[in-house]
């Protein structure tokens, strides 16, 4: 069995790449180079000076890259870096402490601020996408071996009995109180499908609160960008290829949003031959397979942008346009279907660059 997690998100700032792409150390300005240990995740605080500070971080089981310029810029990042890490060991599964870990255990919970906050999106997420969009889908996902590496391939028959309990729509939740409860005892949540993109806007509140007007921050390949470079220009971000890692589809011109792809090539395993991804489908209880092969999702919103670009990427080609019709007023996307065709929605079609041949989606 072959098992692959791959991180890529090239971030093109002026003539320099800056992103998080497992390069812990790599100096990202001319600045002396600085190590340091400031918790138990390994972490390189790569430049600091009146008015840059970037610093790589380990978070999320993925690689981040988190860069502000401003004089208060190493507070904001040493504040980031905080909030990354303390939102981590809030929401993560893998944590036996941490309050969805618990609330997997006992069914029942009074939610933190942020845990119910993005209970609340989620199960908006879930309404306004048919069911598509699912936290429950974490008892399928266990069952396949992502969130333990420990991979295997389900039996029909117990992805039948596990999509019993799979259903967002089943979770009581008071938004008031935030108090959460399931009545399925077999019931399982997770917030990951939305959690890394929550995390880059907390980053850009961050920002602001600290008087930055230029920053970027590369979660995993889930990028967002706060103002302009500091010359004034837009940032510039490359969308991944699925097809090569070395190779982006285009890049986008971006100021003040957040840009996060989804795809069956960020993480898979391989086995008797046939390739299992881990973006599941809520219906089936298997890998999407709609004819897509990226997504990628540009929105002021990063929690938005997290939770429909893993929902497109299920949706299909066709789903996915009319979807955007719907709502285009809140993201724009680029999709990749498995023939190699780019689709591209209007409100990109000046702002994304690219040398392949892209058809534009209109309302």
């Amino acid at each position: 069995m072959k098992f692959i997690n791959k991180i890529i998100a090239v971030c093109l700032c002026a003539s320099v790449f800056a992103g998080g792409c497992g390069q812990s150390g790599q100096d990202t300005t001319k600045s002396k180079k600085i190590e340091s240990t400031g918790s138990s995740k390994k972490s390189t605080e790569q430049a600091s000076s009146d008015t840059e500070a970037s610093k790589d971080i380990f978070a999320m089981d993925t690689y981040m890259t988190v860069t502000a310029y401003g004089e208060k810029a190493q507070d904001a990042v040493d504040a980031a870096e905080a909030e990354i890490e303390r939102l981590d060991t809030l929401l993560s599964t893998g944590n036996a402490d941490s309050e969805i870990a618990k609330l997997n255990e006992q069914k029942s919970a009074a939610l933190s601020e942020d845990g119910g906050y993005l209970v609340k999106r989620a199960l908006e997420l879930n309404k306004e996408t048919d069911g598509v969009f699912d936290i429950a889908i974490y008892p399928v996902m266990e069952a396949w071996g992502f969130p333990t590496q420990n991979f295997r391939v389900p039996s029909a028959d117990e992805l039948t009995g596990l999509l019993k309990h799979v259903d967002a729509a089943e979770i009581s939740y008071d938004t008031d109180t935030r108090e959460i409860s399931f009545e399925d005892d077999q019931m399982k949540i997770d917030l990951g499908g939305i959690a890394k993109g929550y995390t880059s806007s907390r980053i850009m509140d961050i920002f602001k609160e600290n008087g930055i007007t230029s920053g970027l921050v590369n979660l995993g390949g889930n990028v967002q960008a706060l103002g302009t470079k500091t010359d004034g220009s837009n940032w510039r971000v490359a969308v991944q290829s699925p097809d090569d890692t070395e190779d982006y589809l285009g890049v986008l011109s971006i100021r003040d949003k957040a840009v996060i792809t989804s795809g069956g090539y960020e993480r898979y395993f391989e086995q008797d031959g046939v390739t299992y991804h881990h973006i599941i489908d809520p219906k089936t209880g298997y890998p999407a397979e709609n004819g897509l092969v990226s997504v990628t999702i540009v929105s002021s919103d990063g929690t938005l942008a997290d939770g429909l670009s893993t929902s497109l990427f299920i949706m299909g080609e066709e789903k996915a346009a009319e979807f955007w019709k719907a709502h285009g007023d809140e993201f724009e996307a680029i999709l990749e279907t498995d023939d190699g065709t780019i689709y591209v929605t209007e409100g990109l079609k000046d702002s994304f660059t690219t040398d392949l041949d892209m058809k534009v989606i209109t309302k």
